[in-house]
């Protein structure tokens, strides 16, 4: 958001939000009082405040990030998951639907996904667009749901439609239940650091900066009706990411080398634990000129440094 706000200072930037446990105004309070941006608290899933949003603000592009997102929430409760990564994509769509019936050619819908869509790999290959959606928990179920929605109201009713799937973000202003905050948090304060399974899992790690540009470059560029997926060309391990963690933690808050490592405790895998996740970047790189620019161990760094800054936000 603060990333648009300040790139198309033409353009007027509406940002609804329902402020849940996870939000939080106060990361954006440089952009508050920009002329170009106003913020609305609204649920995604009231189809009254949404069409009142389109209809008071002339809405001409939709950029849909709004999700439920940590799977260990979506095991617990996942009529959440459905109410808002479902619904609220379809009150979004049908608001863009009516108001939108005239101007098509002029206004598009931008929706953001993940690559957990796709299920799981071996040990081997890559997920791309044309990979066969294989969703295993109810939050990647959701999603998947959602960008069926997408392309159905795109092949129903003409809708203008662009779609992305990304691998694993971290970066600053992340909620710290997501595990590289939460690892963070756990080494700052000397407690024991969960790690699933034997911490074998591997992700693609995609700094937020680097997803930022990509959201602007299939925004910019992107054809209509395609998807993209975006990823960091970074797989790792989570035991790795945490090791990797525990040194930089350990050596910006000058503890001796090794020092937090005692604090690694595996615990009971959670249920459909997708092995590993990895994208094939090359579509968005060929047709539209995006790679990611950050190394994990600069983006990492950068990230470690920001919350020790900023320890509110842990």
């Amino acid at each position: 958001m603060r990333h648009f706000v300040a790139h198309y200072p033409q353009h007027n930037i509406i940002n609804i939000d329902a402020l849940t446990y996870a939000g939080n105004l106060e990361n954006l309070a440089s952009i508050a009082e920009a002329e170009n941006y106003h913020f609305v608290q609204a649920d995604i899933c009231d189809q009254q405040k949404v069409e009142e949003v389109f209809a008071t603000h002339a809405i001409t592009h939709v950029i849909h990030l709004a999700a439920e997102s940590h799977v260990d929430r979506s095991i617990a409760d996942p009529l959440a998951f459905a109410k808002t990564n479902v619904m609220g994509t379809l009150v979004l769509l049908e608001a863009a639907r009516h108001f939108w019936k005239d101007k098509k050619e002029n206004s598009f819908f931008y929706h953001i996904s993940t690559d957990e869509v796709f299920g799981a790999l071996g040990d081997t290959g890559y997920f791309s667009e044309d990979s066969p959606y294989a969703p295993r928990s109810p939050y990647s179920a959701s999603k998947a749901s959602s960008d069926h929605f997408v392309n159905a109201y795109a092949e129903t009713y003409g809708m203008p439609i662009k779609i992305s799937n990304c691998s694993n973000n971290y970066g600053p202003h992340q909620f710290p239940e997501k595990l590289i905050p939460l690892c963070i948090q756990k080494i700052k304060n000397q407690t024991p650091i969960p790690v699933y399974g034997q911490g074998e899992n591997v992700r693609d790690w995609l700094y937020v900066s680097d997803h930022i540009q990509a959201i602007q470059t299939v925004f910019e560029k992107g054809a209509l009706g395609e998807s993209y997926l975006i990823g960091g060309n970074n797989e790792w391990k989570n035991i790795d990411v945490v090791q990797l963690l525990v040194k930089i933690v350990d050596d910006l808050l000058g503890h001796p080398v090794g020092h937090s490592q005692r604090l690694i405790q595996f615990v009971a895998d959670r249920p459909g634990h997708d092995l590993r996740y990895a994208i094939d970047a090359q579509k968005i790189t060929r047709e539209l000129g995006w790679k990611p620019q950050y190394t994990f161990e600069k983006g990492l760094r950068e990230t470690v440094q920001w919350y020790l800054s900023h320890p509110e936000a842990l």
